[in-house]
Order: structure tokens, then C-alpha cells, then sequence
């Protein structure tokens, strides 16, 4: 087997690299699964850099948390899973085209559905429902702000919203994506070249002053979102795509009593009770099987080719999403 290790944290293409190993045989309660596709995700480029969640992973360390594979041996005990099966790995450390997982750590795909897409299914999908659902009492007809809209998240924030009657006023860096986005459902487009007057922008787009922001940027951004929200509304920080802490300002804080919280759906899968994380995959697996959650892929590279596959996900401009193969597609 082949996995991706990082031994100390540091720019991904400098610190990754792939170590060889025996095929391991799962125990009593375990499956091994042959992973087919593995995603690269923003956290996943931040934590071996060392910058994701409340402290640095500890080391040497395997990336990576959405994967889709199939079962190809079981051990004792284990009555629900069976070789062939395609499951939807659960965990940490998933770069690697063979893990081995507590069967209840290994949920079936959902039938009949795209490997690539089954396996980016709920990591960004699941935040974006989350946040139009968990974070504010919002009705139909409501509006929402967010930045980094050209983003996985952002992009299944537009189709929910959509969906659930909501309205949305989206921020993004360059002009070319403003038609892909209102193809989503995108309500209004704000190009910020830097100088926007986010606020401005945001009121005279929506014709109104929503009551909700997403920001996925942190630093400035944060503070360019907490001027854009109503008086006594909400910006919910999930992400950090600046490398800076959020900067809010007095005025927002003090006199308009703008609230600031944040987001991190580790957190929430830690806290739901089974009923919770029930209804969130049944959404996900229904939107997923109806074409509501799909996402573009620019570039598939083999889990060897990893400095490549992280290069080409930390740059900026790309239009999908990078993914690893372990092996041929079943």
C-alpha cells in the first residue's frame, strides 16, 4: 500500500511524501477499503502547513477526510459490509489506496452514484447546508452574503439557498465566474478588485441588508462582511483562505452589535447526536443523487504524483476541484 506522509508541517509540496508499506488485514469490527478517489480540500493543504484547527496535528501525520473506496477484505464480526461493497470512508488520514476502518467508520455510498462525486459529498456540501440552517432563523425570501463564493462551499450555498427560497449576494475576485454562478441560482455577483466598497456593493445588489454573512476569507474580509450584515446580524467565520485572524471592526462590534462566531464542521460531526448527522447525510445523499450537489473536477492525479496534486490545489484560479486516484475506477 501507498499513503502520503508529512513528517513536519511546511509548504505541502516541500513536506509530503509517499512511503510504501505491506497491505494491512483488517481485525474483528474492521473492513480494509481500496480507495478509489481522495479529495484535497483547503483544510487539508492547512493542516500540514500547520495553520488548522485548535492545534497543529500531531506528527508524522496522513492528510486527508473524503474518500470513497471499495471493501475488499473484512474480519470477523463485521455483518454489514461485504467485499465489492462501495463505501464512503469516515475519519482522518485517507490519503492512502488502502485504510483499514471500524465497519461503522465505513457508510455505504449512496447507490449508483459518480465515485468522484460521492466521495466530495460531504465535507463542503454539509457545511453549506449547515450554514443555512444552523446558524440563523431564516425564512424564505431572506438574504445572505458571503465571499469566496466561486468556492465548493460557496457554490452549494447558491443551490441550497436556492432551493429553500433564500436569496444571496456573493463576492468573488474575478469577473469570468460571475456567469457560472448565476447558472447556480447567484442572485447578485460582487466583483471586489480591492477597492470595493463591500457594504455599499452588497446593499445596492440585493436591495436590502441581509441579516446573515458567510465568510470564508478571514482577515479584512471578515471586517468588509460585519459592515454588510443588518444591525444585530451574524457573520459566521468557517474558514481562513487568507492565512490571517479575522479583523472586525469597533463600530460593527460595539454600536451596530454584529455578532462574530465561527464554524467548523469537525466540531459539529463531534457534537450531533445520530439523529442530526442522519438527517444531514439523507439530505446530502438526496441532493447528490438528484445533480444538486456536483462539483467540476480540473485535475485527477495519482496518489504518487502528490507535490503535483497539492501544488495545483494551492493555486489560485482554478475553476474545480483536484482529486487523487488510488487505482482504477470500479
Amino acid at each position: 500500500m501507498r499513503r502520503a506522509v508529512f513528517r513536519r508541517h511546511g509548504s505541502p509540496q516541500d513536506v509530503l511524501e509517499i512511503v510504501e508499506e505491506d497491505d494491512p488485514l483488517p481485525g474483528p469490527g474492521q473492513v480494509r477499503v481500496r480507495n478509489h478517489v481522495m479529495t484535497i480540500n483547503p483544510a487539508d493543504l492547512l493542516s500540514i502547513e500547520g495553520r488548522y484547527g485548535t492545534e497543529p496535528i500531531s506528527l508524522p501525520a496522513t492528510p486527508g477526510v473524503g474518500a470513497c473506496g471499495l471493501v475488499d477484505a473484512v474480519g470477523e464480526d463485521v455483518k454489514r459490509l461485504k467485499p465489492g461493497d462501495r463505501v464512503l470512508p469516515v475519519g482522518g488520514g485517507l490519503w492512502a489506496d488502502i485504510v483499514i476502518l471500524p465497519e461503522r467508520m465505513a457508510p455505504p455510498a449512496p447507490a449508483g452514484a459518480d465515485p468522484e462525486q460521492a466521495a466530495m459529498m460531504r465535507a463542503n456540501p454539509g457545511t453549506a447546508y449547515l450554514l443555512l440552517t444552523g446558524m440563523a432563523d431564516l425564512a424564505p425570501g431572506d438574504w445572505v452574503v458571503q465571499n469566496a463564493a466561486n468556492s465548493n462551499v460557496g457554490r452549494m450555498v447558491i443551490r441550497f439557498a436556492r432551493e429553500m427560497g433564500f436569496h444571496t449576494a456573493n463576492i468573488v475576485r474575478r469577473h469570468e465566474v460571475a456567469a457560472v454562478l448565476r447558472g447556480d441560482g447567484a442572485d447578485a455577483v460582487i466583483v471586489d478588485d480591492g477597492n470595493t466598497d463591500v457594504t455599499e456593493a452588497v446593499t445596492q445588489a440585493a436591495g436590502a441588508t441581509p441579516r446573515i454573512a458567510f465568510d470564508a476569507v478571514g482577515g479584512e474580509a471578515t471586517a468588509a462582511l460585519s459592515g454588510a450584515v443588518a444591525p444585530h446580524g451574524t457573520v459566521v467565520v468557517y474558514g481562513l483562505l487568507s492565512g490571517q485572524d479575522s479583523v472586525v471592526g469597533a463600530r460593527d462590534l460595539v454600536f451596530r452589535d454584529v455578532s462574530v462566531r465561527g464554524f467548523w464542521l469537525a466540531d459539529w460531526y463531534r457534537r450531533a447526536s445520530p439523529e442530526d448527522m442522519g438527517r444531514l447525510h439523507a439530505f446530502l445523499e438526496r441532493k447528490l443523487l438528484d445533480g444538486v450537489i456536483h462539483s467540476p473536477v480540473e485535475a485527477r492525479y495519482d496518489l504518487g504524483r502528490i507535490r503535483e496534486a497539492v501544488a495545483h490545489a494551492g493555486r489560485g484560479g482554478r475553476n474545480g476541484k483536484i482529486i487523487l486516484t488510488g487505482g482504477l475506477h470500479a
